[in-house]
């Protein structure tokens, strides 16, 4: 009878810390988990007679997976120039060396929107002895035009939009940014995820910048299996049903889905495999349900809050 009576004091402990841990992450969610929207200029750069505007989500660029939005304009009334080949460099500087992040170098032209898209996935923020330089280049009238800007990288607050960066066993360089939901919902959400590699260059390097130097890749055919687990000790590590494994989509971007039952701390427990089908980063998480202990991470994991 005594052993029964501990029992019952025991699980209460766990569901009422359970309940009390969810109560904190619901009003952490109110503060810490901001959404955007509106594209809004994070900064301009001006070369001659034309600017180049560059517009992200709330007007900043953050660590993590940036949308970008391209306008070249008459600086002097801000009409739109037909303007192409124009490229986008981001440079990181960090106690005299250089490196970059994940972009796309040439710009596609949005003729709906009448803008240049691209995206950058900033892998560090803007610290004392890093700063990050933004080279673009544009031609006009077959003339040629190049300006550079040192920006701003901030820190993401919002922890649905996390990154990793990794070697794999392959021994390329990785990254894996979230992209999406900005918010999750406490059902079945659609996971987005961009999947990139670091190109090896193959030559020495030419005139700084080279972008040869810091080019990236979307990796093609790969598969990113997931396991999302709730890792507070009070929640045991458990897991959840009807989830799916990232795969390419038409946009290059890897879709899946992630099924959050409850509202907290989550860690999505990664492992990426190859064209092949060879493991490249990740370990299996132990399915045990081990409530007062933090549970096992993956090798490969981005934690989310929401």
């Amino acid at each position: 009878m005594k052993s029964f009576n501990f029992l019952v004091i025991a699980l209460l402990g766990v569901i009422t810390s359970c309940t009390i841990d969810k109560t904190d992450y619901e009003a952490e969610i109110d503060s810490q988990v901001p959404e955007y929207y509106e594209f809004k200029e994070a900064t301009s750069l001006t070369s001659g007679n034309y600017k180049i505007s560059i517009e992200a989500l709330n007007g900043t660029f953050y660590k993590g997976y940036n949308e970008l939005h391209l306008k070249v304009v008459n600086a002097q009334n801000n009409q739109s120039i037909s303007a192409t080949d124009v490229t986008f460099l981001p440079i990181l500087s960090n106690n005299g060396s250089t490196s970059s992040c994940p972009h796309d170098y040439n710009l596609a032209y949005d003729s709906t929107n009448k803008y240049f898209t691209g995206y950058s996935v900033f892998t560090n923020e803007s610290a004392a002895g890093e700063s990050w330089k933004l080279y673009v280049s544009f031609t006009v009238n077959n003339q040629k035009y190049e300006v550079n800007k040192e920006v701003s990288v901030e820190k993401q607050n919002n922890k649905n939009l996390n990154m990793t960066t990794f070697t794999g066993k392959d021994n390329e360089q990785y990254v894996i940014a979230l992209i999406a939901p900005q918010k999750p919902k406490v059902a079945e959400n659609p996971l987005v995820a961009g999947i990139y590699k670091y190109n090896k260059p193959v030559n020495t390097t030419g005139t700084f910048p080279d972008p040869s130097q810091f080019s990236y890749a979307e990796v093609a055919g790969y598969t990113l299996k997931l396991d999302p687990r709730m890792p507070e000790p009070s929640m045991g590590n458990h897991s959840s049903p009807n989830n799916q494994d990232l795969t390419q989509q038409n946009d290059g971007l890897y879709h899946g889905v992630v099924n959050y039952t409850m509202t907290g701390n989550w860690t999505l427990n990664l492992i990426l495999l190859n064209q092949n089908g060879l493991i490249l980063k990740g370990t299996v998480v132990p399915t045990d349900f081990t409530p007062g202990v933090e549970g096992v991470k993956s090798e490969l994991y981005i934690d989310t809050l929401f």
